[in-house]
């Protein structure tokens, strides 16, 4: 049943939702407030509309161009999760989330989706629930000094890493005698790195990738110093089985068909 959904999105509107219909599924939708919130599958196709969450800030997963249009990995797999339920691309709401608010419009039935750079652990998955992961992210280390070109080069060298990262107990192990230098954010490291206050960052490869595109006079060191996949968050409850399905056959279609490695690699990624 799951490929059939896969192969043909206009049958999800045209067959599956009277089926849903037919065992008591009914559709109370208010949208006189002007509110749309989250929504079983059913209501998804009825409304004619799905609502994702994602990050705008996060270059090459999610963000905004010159022209403020959203781009981005993670942007066309909920483009085209809308084509697949809905039969078009564009039928589709996207919420720009903070970090710490991923987990929460989930819970909370604001958004259908969150597609915006989220780990898979346990911890988070007692809350909610994950699809088949569609990227691998790992710890990378990016420098603007031509003369770090590998992690050997380090090994007395002053890296930056953010408070309290996971990057911090990798770091630790495979470069003992390097100084590990604490910072808050992403901009104060830069700003150490500018001033030449450390030789090289250590964070996610997918944010190192997005920060050489805009910044091309820094470069990444091929290293993957742990790894750790990222994947749609979806709702618990039974009543969500019909979303969580149609996502995870997507998903895992996208990933054997090379769909996925593609749209990585057509926007700088590599796993």
């Amino acid at each position: 049943m799951i490929l059939t959904l896969i192969n043909s999105p206009l049958k999800i509107r045209s067959s599956f939702l009277p089926f849903l219909l037919s065992i008591g599924i009914t559709l109370g939708i208010n949208t006189s407030s002007g509110v749309i919130n989250a929504a079983e599958l059913p209501e998804i196709i009825q409304r004619g509309k799905l609502i994702v969450g994602v990050k705008t800030d996060v270059r090459p997963l999610g963000f905004k161009d010159a022209q403020g249009n959203l781009q981005g990995l993670e942007i066309d797999i909920a483009k085209r999760l809308a084509e697949l339920i809905l039969g078009n691309p564009d039928a589709i709401a996207f919420e720009s989330l903070k970090n710490q608010d991923r987990l929460q419009v989930i819970l909370d039935n604001k958004v259908d989706l969150v597609i915006a750079k989220v780990t898979v652990n346990p911890s988070r998955s007692r809350l909610v629930e994950f699809s088949p992961h569609y990227y691998l992210d790992s710890t990378g280390i990016i420098t603007k000094q031509a003369d770090i070109k590998s992690l050997s080069d380090l090994k007395t060298r002053r890296i930056g890493v953010l408070n309290g990262s996971s990057a911090i107990a990798f770091l630790r192990s495979e470069l003992p005698t390097a100084k590990l230098v604490a910072v808050n954010s992403y901009q104060e490291a830069l700003n150490l790195l500018e001033t030449e206050e450390i030789d090289g960052f250590a964070a996610d490869n997918s944010l190192l990738t997005g920060w050489v595109q805009e910044n091309p006079d820094y470069h990444t060191l091929p290293v993957h110093l742990s790894q750790y996949a990222i994947a749609v968050v979806m709702p618990k409850g039974q009543q969500y089985w019909g979303l969580r399905e149609t996502v995870n056959g997507a998903i895992n279609e996208w990933r054997k068909s090379g769909w996925l490695k593609e749209r990585a690699k057509y926007w700088g990624l590599s796993e």
